[in-house]
């Protein structure tokens, strides 16, 4: 295993601030399973949060050592670029810390060890300003085992969000736009063109938000967007969704069972939707939840499943690498998740591991050049029902950080023309 010496790691450390690279989240190495994040809204896994409010992440390690992890906190700007903020300002109390809630599953087949940390706590007493914040978490040798964004703002505006239709006949069928109105709450913008900044996102998919649009004009002290292509998402489709909270029958999605070292489950293999009508099929928003049917702790009487994907194939998407999409991984695209093509059951197949419950996902195709496709094999649909949260950042003339102050959030369920 690499361990890193003190020089490297401080040179790690500088990096990004050397060069103001926006921070990415790191995904985990495959035995840290299960990773959920999440405030007061439990089925979030995009933490946004009101200052003073907590929050909670969990997460199973597999591979039975018991390990301990600590955990660091950082600031950022609201293009996530590191903040200039020194620790001090924005933590009253100390990170680097070990997580010290942990505990070993029962009765599973697949052993783990389940930790969760709760934050504010008695090290870290409080996170003091709004804005960006990321939670890394390291190993024993002080490398880093993965990292999460989530948000702190301050009721300083009210956001009104609206969903449309896309304004462009060819894509009217295909997308849907963002509307926003932004009103201060016992506050007046100055130089809203420069200080204000907002962040748009779907289904909490941090990877296809809209950043830094402009209000296009102000109505008294209100700010507003009604842009046409700028603000437009793709419809996408609703999420394929599976359930297996009673691991030994088949339930929902689920067509067979099987134990061997573990159990496994194999879903009806699906179908391009594409070119079908659209169907409504209430979903989750890609989100999934952990369940045991005859379970009191899900957290560690839940089993790990491998889970057999399945699709057929079509000529739209020959060329193109097929992968497994929703939160249970953070919507990554890597090895874990890419399907390969079965020339004797003449499907594409892949099998992943995952703890019991019910379980959001879609397939999509990435192409030689890693550009991602969500709509290649679900299709688009403007009548899909999607999630959309504004986020409102405000750096005030001479301020040193990007609040954020407001966070709106809207449905396209009503969508209008």
């Amino acid at each position: 295993m690499f361990k890193k010496t003190p020089s490297l790691f401080i040179i790690y450390a500088l990096i990004p601030c050397l060069f103001f690279g926006q921070v990415n989240e790191v995904n985990p190495p495959d035995y840290i399973k299960t990773i959920t994040f999440k405030g007061h809204t439990p089925e979030s896994q995009l933490p946004i949060l009101r200052l003073g409010e907590y929050l909670v992440l969990e997460f199973d390690a597999l591979n039975g050592d018991e390990e301990d992890y600590y955990y660091k906190i950082n600031h950022y700007n609201y293009d996530w670029t590191p903040s200039v903020l020194t620790k001090s300002e924005y933590m009253d109390g100390f990170d680097n810390q070990r997580i010290r809630d942990y505990e070993n599953s029962l009765n599973t087949y697949q052993i783990y060890s389940h930790y969760k940390l709760t934050l504010p706590n008695e090290q870290t007493k409080s996170l003091k300003v709004s804005g960006n914040y990321l939670l890394s978490v390291y190993n024993n040798y002080d490398e880093l085992m993965f990292s999460r964004k989530f948000m702190i703002y301050e009721n300083k505006s009210n956001v009104g969000v609206t969903i449309k239709r896309s304004r462009t006949i060819k894509d009217i069928e295909k997308k849907q736009r963002v509307e926003i109105a932004i009103s201060p709450i016992g506050m007046q913008f100055n130089n809203p063109m420069q200080t204000v900044k907002t962040v748009i996102v779907q289904n909490n998919n941090l990877n296809t938000a809209i950043k830094n649009l402009k209000p296009q004009y102000t109505i008294g002290n209100q700010l507003i967007y009604k842009y046409g292509t700028e603000s437009s998402f793709w419809g996408g489709n609703e999420y394929l969704f599976f359930e297996n909270k009673d691991v030994r029958a088949a339930n929902t999605g689920i067509q067979g069972v099987d134990l061997k070292d573990l159990y496994h489950n194999y879903l009806f293999t699906n179908y391009p939707r594409f070119d079908r009508v659209y169907t409504y099929n209430p979903d989750i928003n890609g989100n999934y939840l952990i369940t045991n049917i005859d379970a009191e702790d899900p957290t560690i009487e839940a089993d790990y499943v491998w889970i057999f994907f399945s699709l057929l194939p079509n000529d739209a998407f020959k060329n193109k690498d097929i992968h497994v999409y929703g939160n249970f991984n953070n919507y990554a695209i890597d090895e874990s998740t890419k399907m390969t093509y079965n020339s004797d059951l003449n499907y594409y197949e892949k099998p992943i591991l995952l703890k019991q419950g019910f379980y959001n996902y879609k397939y999509v195709a990435v192409d030689k050049n890693g550009i991602l496709d969500e709509g290649a094999i679900s299709g688009n649909f403007y009548q899909t029902e999607n999630n959309y949260k504004v986020m409102v950042y405000y750096r005030d003339l001479g301020a040193r950080y990007d609040q954020l102050i407001g966070v709106g959030e809207g449905s396209s369920v009503n969508i209008s023309n």
